[in-house]
């Protein structure tokens, strides 16, 4: 996907700006959706299905740093669904969220998020409440998912009040049973050993395409080794 037509698409997906703050009708009226989310979520269920039939949500966030309670915050996130091996391309999600303070030089410069959008971008509350309408009850999947599971359940807590309740698989798990012995951690250099072209990394949909892309890849080969469900991912990564 070249540069120029992939930000165009992110321009075209972006959430309305809204950097006002919420009344309290609205603010309940989101809660409300989350609690019954939550109830319809069967997350038990998720390890049972079979991993060709396993629907999924790849995402990504940038941050203005690692750790959600020193006060770093979300910047963006982007997201594309799966079902099984298929990547559904037509399904994606992508929005900034505003942010009050300057963000570090050194994660504009990464990741080529600018201030001005920061500060004209829909609050935090709102894009978090658009992603999980478009999540559902869907399974979420991150590479290396610690920080993304970190930064959601700081960030749900904190606005809403209420626990983060979506199981986020890493892809650890399934990169491991595959490839026991390989000793490699970053994105872009999975996607090298698996000659998937590096495009648009470290922007959160390019790093959820990316994710998805090989997340494609590795349910395939963990079938061909007996692995039926997600629960069989997990025995079998238990067992390394």
């Amino acid at each position: 996907m070249a540069f120029e037509p992939f930000q165009q698409l992110l321009r075209s997906i972006q959430g309305r700006s809204n950097t006002g703050g919420l009344g309290e009708v609205q603010n309940a009226q989101q809660i409300a959706f989350l609690r019954g989310l939550q109830k319809e979520m069967q997350l038990e269920e998720a390890l049972t299905i079979p991993l060709s039939k396993l629907n999924v949500v790849i995402f990504d966030i940038e941050t203005t740093g690692f750790f959600p309670e020193k006060g770093d915050e979300i910047l963006s996130i982007g997201a594309i669904k799966m079902s099984g091996s298929s990547i559904h391309r037509e399904e994606i999600y992508y929005s900034l969220m505003h942010v009050e303070k300057e963000i570090p030089q050194g994660i504009v410069q990464l990741t080529g998020i600018q201030n001005e959008e920061i500060k004209n971008a829909p609050a935090a509350s709102d894009v978090l409440i658009e992603f999980m309408r478009f999540v559902k009850e869907s399974s979420l999947v991150a590479h290396h998912a610690n920080h993304e599971r970190r930064f959601m359940q700081y960030a749900i807590n904190r606005l809403f009040r209420m626990p983060f309740k979506h199981r986020i698989i890493d892809t650890t798990f399934l990169f491991k049973i595959v490839e026991r012995n390989l000793d490699i951690v970053k994105l872009e250099d999975f996607c090298t050993h698996n000659d998937i072209p590096i495009v648009n990394r470290h922007n959160a949909l390019g790093d959820a395409i990316l994710t998805a892309e090989l997340w494609s890849l590795y349910i395939e080969r963990a079938k061909n080794i007996g692995c039926d469900t997600l629960q069989d991912v997990y025995d079998r990564f238990s067992r390394l």
